[in-house]
């Protein structure tokens, strides 16, 4: 099979391996830790932990299409900032 045209960098197999971990993840800390402990963080709305992961998720696809379109720097360093959004998301939202 030709993936060519998908452009398969390490950084972006990377960053799909990592979706699939968290997603995984999550469902078995759900499983032993049922309900997500809602919270109401910085946007002033209650977000459970499945909420903050795909806000996460959500905001790393925008963050590494950006990253794609205005940055000449390796798409490692858009993991990283990716990482640090998705720690400072679990923090305080």
């Amino acid at each position: 099979m030709d993936l060519s045209w998908m452009a398969w960098t390490q950084p972006t197999a990377t960053f799909f391996l990592s979706i699939a971990t968290f997603i995984l993840a999550m469902s078995v800390w759900e499983y032993f830790s049922p309900g997500g402990d809602p919270r109401v963080g910085i946007l002033r709305f209650e977000t459970t932990r499945g909420d903050r992961l795909f806000i996460t998720l959500l905001g790393s696809a925008f963050i590494c299409l950006g990253w794609l379109g205005l940055a000449s720097l390796s798409l490692w360093w858009a993991l990283g900032v990716c990482a640090l959004f998705g720690l400072l998301v679990f923090l305080f939202v």
